[in-house]
């Protein structure tokens, strides 16, 4: 039921009905309110789920042999993904903003998670000490919202992405 929600929040928005939810899902809207008694539930549900899921994700990539080259592949991957569902990039937004719904224990995984990826990189030299998580935050959320306008123009979308890593990088190593 939870993928059947965030595949109509994300084709659709937020204001999509629990009844196209049930539908999705193959369930009657009994199903879901018994499940979730609120479409707020339903939707802070999902929310985590996502935030779950770019936790790990995040967790997989600040692992890598090399920090640079993972946190440069995470974020051109983050953008790419946000611009295509951007429920994620809301997501990512509302753990960055401390949403209150969200509970500290979801957002700080989220705020360590990224702290870590960011501090290898830093560590290995290949980007900025300056740059800190809330940067990152608002750098992946913006980056995604901005490419949207560039729609299917590869080449411009590149040369962004490009500018974006540039200016994160120490000045040493543009």
């Amino acid at each position: 039921m939870l993928s059947a929600a965030e595949d109509v929040f994300a084709a659709q928005g937020t204001g999509a009905s629990t009844e196209e939810v049930a539908r999705a899902a193959g369930v009657g809207i009994g199903t879901v309110f018994r499940h979730f008694p609120t479409k707020e539930a339903l939707l802070e549900a999902v929310l985590l789920e996502r935030l779950h899921r770019f936790v790990a994700e995040v967790a997989r990539w600040a692992e890598a042999e090399d920090p640079g080259n993972a946190f440069y592949s995470f974020l051109g991957q983050w953008v790419d993904m946000g611009t295509a569902k951007n429920a994620y990039i809301d997501a990512l937004a509302a753990a960055g903003a401390a949403a209150p719904r969200l509970g500290g224990e979801a957002q700080q995984r989220v705020l360590d998670a990224l702290g870590t990826l960011l501090t290898r990189a830093q560590r290995a030299g290949t980007v900025r000490e300056d740059v800190e998580v809330p940067e990152l935050i608002a750098l992946l959320v913006g980056a995604s919202r901005a490419l949207e306008y560039l729609g299917e123009d590869t080449s411009s979308r590149r040369r962004t992405v490009q500018i974006i890593f540039d200016g994160l990088r120490p000045s040493h190593r543009r």
